[in-house]
């Protein structure tokens, strides 16, 4: 399979990735694989006690979270170290951070600081629970910002108890938010000259990601329920069984519904007045469940699904995850982009879910090793082989 070219999208921009975890490479990994300069900056091995929270340098969620970048291994503690960085930002477009806000301050890397120095620098700081407020210092994690952010009292089955969802869907949403910020920031910098403090949080993407379900309370009042599998207002919406599983059948409009009748041979069904509204089935959601399940427990799930490809009405499987990419439509779509590692060998990661028609995003290379372009990066600032040297016997790389 041909590996991708390196994109140039973003190839002006250097940005410096000061973060770990998930939240912050997520955004870092969306400018690395769009073309800009990613510079991951990181302490060297064994200085950070918690340098292993996205689990080992060669596993899988290190390798899909920092391809495309370079690794500059800085000891931040040392005044050798604390001055490479600084004198990086002054030509920086972005620094990308999640450190507690408290620490930030700490580190000398607060906006008003950066902003003297480069005033161009667009600082993006991804934290728990937002930059100000009583619970700034707290550390936040994934789970805690599903619960706190409504997620897991909306999933599930009706009196489960709370739920969680099974990906990281406050990690993941505050690393997307954080690039959407940035990359408006840029845009007005072409305009203003000057960078500014682009700032999101674990709590207020999860929120976001509520979408319809917070905007339910905030508009009727109403607070929504589990749901199980099923819509919270559409029906039949959900998961359904057949005789050799499960299927996702998705009826949104009143088309879909008597179409769905016929795929199933019960046309007359679509026309049943007890049924010939989405609010009157929603009323009778349990024993229209019944019956639908009656007809699909007859017939297997591909049965099912190539009916309803034929009648137009919206449904799909419901893979484990190594069907899904062996669907052909996901290897058509090809998300699942090879990189090539000097001790791994050949395997794929998760690209891009996005397209541009010039300037796609490509994984030209794998997560780096730490340190490993300490001298290259070093060159670009100056330092001959001598001083890096030196500052590798000082311990500040």
């Amino acid at each position: 399979m041909p590996r991708p070219t390196p994109s140039s999208a973003l190839a002006k921009l250097r940005v410096l990735d000061l973060s770990r975890v998930r939240a912050g490479p997520t955004c870092a990994r969306v400018f690395a694989d769009f073309g800009a300069d990613v510079i991951k900056v990181e302490s060297p091995p064994g200085l950070d006690p918690n340098e292993n929270m996205s689990g080992a340098r060669h596993g899988y969620d290190m390798q899909n979270l920092h391809r495309n970048k370079r690794s500059l291994t800085l000891n931040l503690k040392t005044a050798e170290g604390k001055a490479i960085l600084l004198k990086l930002i002054e030509s920086a477009d972005l620094l990308i951070e999640n450190f507690r806000p408290d620490v930030k301050d700490r580190l000398g890397l607060d906006f008003e600081t950066l902003h003297k120095l480069n005033p161009r620098l667009i600082l993006v700081s991804v934290s728990g629970f937002g930059q100000s407020g009583p619970y700034r210092t707290r550390a936040g994690f994934d789970q805690i910002a599903q619960g706190m952010g409504g997620m897991m009292s909306v999933t599930g089955l009706p009196g489960q108890g709370p739920v969680r969802a099974g990906i990281a869907v406050a990690d993941s949403a505050a690393g997307l938010y954080g690039a959407l910020g940035a990359l408006v920031a840029i845009t007005e910098r072409e305009t203003s000259g000057l960078g500014q403090w682009v700032q999101t949080s674990l709590l207020e993407a999860q929120i976001a990601m509520m979408d319809f379900q917070a905007a339910r309370f905030l508009v009727e009042g109403t607070v929504p329920p589990q749901a199980g599998n099923d819509h919270p207002y559409s029906t039949p919406m959900g998961v359904y069984a057949t005789k050799n599983g499960h299927i996702n059948i998705g009826v949104g409009a009143e088309g879909h519904w008597r179409s769905f009748c016929k795929a199933i041979g019960h046309p007359q069904l679509g026309d049943n007045p007890v049924y010939d509204s989405m609010e009157k089935r929603y009323d009778k959601r349990p024993e229209l469940r019944v019956i639908i399940e009656s007809i699909l427990t007859q017939r297997d799930s591909a049965h099912w699904l190539a009916a309803f490809e034929d009648h137009a009405v919206p449904a799909g499987p419901i893979y484990a995850v190594d069907e899904m990419f062996d669907d052909p439509q996901v290897q058509h779509l090809g998300i699942a982009q090879p990189v090539s590692h000097p001790i791994l060998g050949d395997f794929r990661v998760v690209g891009e879910p996005v397209g541009l028609s010039r300037t796609p995003a490509g994984v030209v290379s794998p997560t780096p090793e730490a340190g490993e372009h300490n001298a290259e990066i070093l060159a670009e600032l100056g330092y001959g082989s001598g001083a890096v040297a030196r500052l590798r016997e000082a311990g500040a790389i």
